[in-house]
Order: C-alpha cells, then sequence, then structure tokens
C-alpha cells in the first residue's frame, strides 16, 4: 500500500469540502505541568468532534472512481461510524453502523442524525466487526474497515497540517485503536524527512496493540473494558501493526484514572472537553514528562463525543468504571481479514509506506 504527495494533496482537497484545517495551539498551562513545549493538535473541532471525519471522505470519493456499491456497512464505537455515515449520505448510499452493546448513546445519536441505520450487536467493538461482516454478506453492501488505505490516507492529513506548521516536534503523542491516527501520522513523518518520534497511546484495559508491538506480532484474545471506547480494541489488524513496529518509538500504556485526570487537564487548561481515547495522548505525556524536559511535543486531542454523563463524572473528580480485568493474551501470527460482500470476497492491506 503507497501514497505519494499527489495522493496527499488530493486527500487534503476531498477533506476540504467538510472539514476545515484544524487548529494546533501551545498551551502554556500545560507546559507549567510537564515542562517542556506542549502543542495540543484539536481533532475534536471537525464537523463530528473527531479526527475520523477525515478518513470516510477520501474512502468514498475512492469508490467513485468505480461502481458504486450497493451501500456500506463497518463496525465502530462511535466516531468512524460517524465518518462513514456522513461520506455515505454525501454519495447518495445507505450506511449500516453496527456497535456493540453498551455503546455511548450520545454517538449512536450522532450516527442516526448523521444519516445511518445502526444496528446493536457484539458484548465489544470484536464481535460488533464479526456481526458487520455477516450484514455486508447477506445485505450486499461493502464493508467497511477502520484500517483501510484511503482511510489512512484521509486521516492522514491531519498529521500533514501538524508537520506542515510545526516541523521541529521532538516528539508526538497520538492514541492507537485499530491504528488509522497513527499510521497517517508515520507516514507524513515519513514523506516529509522529518525526524519527530511518534508514540502511540494504549489503555491499560485494552492492552492488546501494546502486547503485539512488544511481542512483535498480533496479540489477540485481551479484554477491551475501558471508558475511553476509541481505545478498545481487543484484535490488532496485522496490516497496522506492521505500520506501527516499522515507524513507532513507542506505545505507551495509561490507566482509567491516568486517562479521566487528563480529561479534567485539558478542560482547566484549554477548557477543551476530551473523551477518553482524545485524552488520552496527554495522559501519556504527563505520566513520561520526565523524558520531555525543555522539548517541545504534541499531543493528538483526537476527539471530544465524550457523554455528557461521563463527562459531569469525570469533571466532578471520578473515575467512570471499567469492567473486570481483562483475561489471558493469545499470539497469533496471522493477518486479520475482513469478510466482504457480493459472495464473499475478503481484503487483506498491505504495509503502508509513502513515496517521496
Amino acid at each position: 500500500m503507497e501514497f505519494d504527495r499527489k495522493d496527499l494533496e488530493h486527500a487534503l482537497a476531498v477533506v476540504r469540502r467538510r472539514v476545515a484545517p484544524t487548529p494546533a495551539y501551545a498551551w502554556p498551562l500545560l507546559a507549567s505541568r510537564c515542562g517542556a513545549e506542549v502543542i495540543v493538535k484539536h481533532e475534536n473541532h471537525t464537523p463530528t468532534g473527531s479526527f475520523k471525519a477525515r478518513g470516510g471522505l477520501v474512502f468514498v470519493d475512492h469508490l467513485r472512481s468505480a461502481a458504486l456499491p450497493a451501500g456500506l456497512v463497518t463496525a465502530t464505537r462511535g466516531n468512524h461510524g460517524q465518518s462513514v455515515a456522513i461520506a455515505a449520505v454525501e454519495a447518495g448510499l445507505p450506511a449500516l453502523i453496527v456497535v456493540p452493546e453498551g455503546n455511548s448513546p450520545e454517538k449512536n445519536a450522532a450516527m442516526v442524525a448523521f444519516g445511518a441505520e445502526l444496528l446493536v450487536k457484539g458484548k465489544d467493538f470484536d464481535e460488533a466487526r464479526d456481526a458487520a461482516a455477516q450484514e455486508a454478506a447477506a445485505r450486499g453492501y461493502l464493508l467497511v474497515s477502520s484500517f483501510h488505505r484511503e482511510i489512512v490516507k484521509g486521516v492522514a492529513t491531519y498529521a500533514w497540517e501538524l508537520f506542515t506548521a510545526c516541523p521541529d516536534l521532538d516528539t508526538v503523542f497520538a492514541p492507537l485503536g485499530m491504528g488509522s491516527g497513527v499510521c497517517g501520522l508515520i507516514a507524513v513523518r515519513d514523506l516529509l524527512g522529518l525526524r519527530t518520534k511518534i508514540v502511540g497511546v494504549v489503555a491499560e484495559q485494552a492492552p492488546a496493540f501494546a502486547a503485539s508491538f512488544h511481542n512483535r506480532q498480533v496479540t489477540t484474545g485481551a479484554g477491551a473494558s475501558t471508558f475511553a471506547d476509541g481505545l478498545a480494541c481487543r484484535q490488532p489488524m496485522a496490516e497496522a501493526l506492521e505500520v506501527v513496529l516499522g515507524g513507532a518509538a513507542d506505545i505507551v500504556t495509561v490507566s482509567e484514572d491516568e486517562i479521566a485526570q487528563a480529561i479534567r487537564t485539558l478542560y482547566e487548561a484549554t477548557h477543551n472537553i476530551a473523551e477518553g481515547a482524545g485524552a488520552a495522548a496527554y495522559a501519556a505525556l504527563e505520566k513520561t514528562r520526565g523524558r520531555y524536559q525543555g522539548k517541545r511535543v504534541a499531543v493528538v486531542l483526537s476527539g471530544g463525543n465524550i457523554d455528557r454523563a461521563v463527562a459531569a463524572k469525570v469533571l466532578s473528580g471520578l473515575t467512570p468504571p471499567a469492567a473486570p480485568a481483562a483475561p489471558a493474551l493469545r499470539a497469533e501470527r496471522a493477518p486479520q481479514r475482513w469478510a466482504g460482500a457480493r459472495g464473499g470476497w475478503s481484503l487483506a492491506l498491505g504495509a503502508l509506506s509513502l513515496r517521496r
């Protein structure tokens, strides 16, 4: 999987039809807490409230180069689904979004408001993903993975904005769920020939990607019981892991309490509200701040779609409850495949790279 400057420029043109460049601000109160210049990339300022808005638009634009499918179906915890919904409606396609039980009511409502059909099925994201594959085959819809070349290309436009505005960053911290955001950062960093380190951030309660990174192979079977639902990945995709292994400096795990405190700190210092995954990058920076004294770093506030009741609890000083601890991990070498529509096709994606 490759794309170059021309591809990225096309993605920027597509994204700009719906998403303006998001700000990257240096916040002095965060600097005083961390001992470093801290720039926040505000992806909570997109039309869907998260960085995911970019990916669906580019994915569906790519579909226009051939015959459009009968419809789109995907699994999500919310932000990816909103992106698919707005892009599908813009193209005149029906969109079925599958979410797990107990998903964010407000994210569910937003996906329906953007024009999607909502199906609640499965105990977690990975079970919802299996259900989405079944629905795609039954309906003849195209199954949309949350990690795909065109989605990464769209998401990479935020990395382009950040790195062209701040080319001298020592490190960028970004949340790591299925991997599109971190992979987009790695790809654009390499395209521009920068030396910035990329650090992915996962929740302790959803440790599969961190375990996969340290084991250097896909490690599955972990639970994903975190209130930071954008980090709730139990089964990393091999293609995303390959990119992360080749380009990330580290993966940092953060606790539920650390994520909750980061939401409070970001609100106090910037008066922006962050969802759990959106605050995870800052939580990791503060946890490891001793390594970054005097440096210029960035954190990606990837989204602000936190339910009102959860936000009220966190801002009052509490941490939302997490489910019981994850079971033992199991390592797998086989790449993940998405069962597809129209006769059961499957798609396996190669590693992501960009050509200068």
